[in-house]
């Protein structure tokens, strides 16, 4: 019985997802996850060489699709592709993204540009593709991976935050326009998680302890910590929620770690 209602709660089933910069380690993780709740995923990223362990990880419930964010001309084909093969796209997850650590007053025009087409541009037009779609099928969900730079923002990251506060404002607006549709869009903002990308930071010595400082749980964030609530928002069980913003952050911006006080617990 228990088994039974869980499965109608959270499978996925029947399903199919397509998630971008699924070669990364949150995209990775993400993908794995959906595929293991039962759905066919499409592992889409410009690299495809670093998808081929994860397809014959998961076998024939997933396949590689080769898609540069930066190139919405190809989206068409290869949504249209997917779905073809699938027979639907009922999930999307936008997972690819950059940053280039530097100060505003260093940032270069290619650089601006760069970070805005993967960061932003490129959620704007596959979502716009995707939901095609989905208006057709009367169905479908969107997750937006967000950051921890869409409320407080480190220093260094002028551009890259720029982009994940547009993917929120941009995750609202597919979600009141969208809605008539019974397409549901929301953000997952991760806070500082530890992947091969940010490895350095964390191997910094100051860099790390500011970090650890302001985190409650006082441990790094895991590409696999951010993965349940993804299943959750794809799945029926958050049917009646749109337009959120979804913070998997180890306690980061409720205060991090307290300063002294007195207890007795």
């Amino acid at each position: 019985m228990v088994n039974e209602y869980l499965a109608s709660m959270f499978s996925l089933a029947g399903k199919t997802a397509l998630v971008t910069g699924a070669a990364g380690g949150i995209g990775s993780a993400v993908a794995v996850g959906i595929a293991k709740a039962g759905a066919n995923v499409a592992l889409c990223d410009i690299n495809t060489d670093a998808l081929d362990p994860i397809c014959n990880e998961l076998g024939s419930t997933t396949a590689a699709f080769k898609l540069d964010v930066t190139d919405v001309a190809a989206f068409p084909k290869t949504v249209d592709e997917i779905a073809t093969k699938y027979g639907s796209i009922d999930i999307l997850v936008n997972c690819a993204g950059i940053n280039k650590r530097e100060g505003l007053a260093d940032v270069a025009e290619e650089t601006y540009d760069r970070i805005m087409n993967i960061n932003l541009k490129g959620v704007f037009f596959l979502s716009q593709t995707v939901a095609h779609k989905m208006k057709a099928q009367n169905s479908g969900v969107i997750i937006n991976i967000g950051s921890h730079n869409t409320g407080p923002v480190l220093g260094g990251v002028s551009v890259y935050a720029a982009t994940k506060t547009g993917v929120l404002a941009l995750t609202r607006s597919m979600a009141v326009e969208w809605a008539k549709y019974n397409i549901r869009a929301n953000c997952v903002s991760p806070g500082h998680i530890k992947t091969e990308l940010t490895a350095p930071t964390w191997e910094h010595p100051t860099r790390s302890k500011y970090l650890l400082d302001r985190i409650a749980l006082n441990r790094p964030g895991l590409p696999q910590d951010v993965v349940g609530v993804c299943l959750f928002l794809a799945s029926d069980a958050a049917a009646y929620i749109t337009g959120c913003e979804y913070r998997v952050d180890g306690g980061c911006v409720c205060g991090g770690q307290p300063w002294q006080y007195d207890t007795e617990f």
